[in-house]
């Protein structure tokens, strides 16, 4: 018998808490690049990620070190140095992520094919 898991309670929804968190843009991108390099400091990850804007890599970096899921080194020197690497609690989360990475390089082309065929019965009315 599965367990009923009521979706509707915002505050009690565990999925709706991870995903609010890693299901964004560039959460597990990052999560991914940690897990290649082990650690990084702040531009190390910036130039590894390319697009990403520095304001939204600071953001990023704070919400997964807000919720475990990254460490940050602070060294007392001049200038600052700072490190991230991933917590025991990321490394759990790897694997459904690479599971989720290997499901979307396996079914992508299916999918644009899909959105390509639903636009076109959609502007064919």
């Amino acid at each position: 018998m599965k367990k009923e898991i009521k979706y509707f309670e915002t505050d009690n929804c565990p999925i709706r808490h991870v995903l609010d968190k890693i299901g964004d843009k560039w959460s597990i991108l990052i999560l991914m690049v940690l897990d290649s390099n082990e650690v990084l400091r702040f531009n190390e990850l910036h130039q590894n990620i390319g697009d990403i804007s520095q304001k939204m890599l600071s953001v990023s970096l704070k919400n997964l070190e807000a919720d475990g899921l990254i460490h940050r080194k602070v060294y007392p020197q001049i200038p600052p140095k700072v490190e991230y690497r991933l917590t025991d609690l990321a490394k759990s989360l790897l694997p459904h992520i690479e599971a989720l990475s290997n499901w979307s390089k396996t079914h992508m082309e299916t999918i644009v094919q899909n959105r390509a065929r639903y636009n076109k019965a959609k502007k064919a009315g």
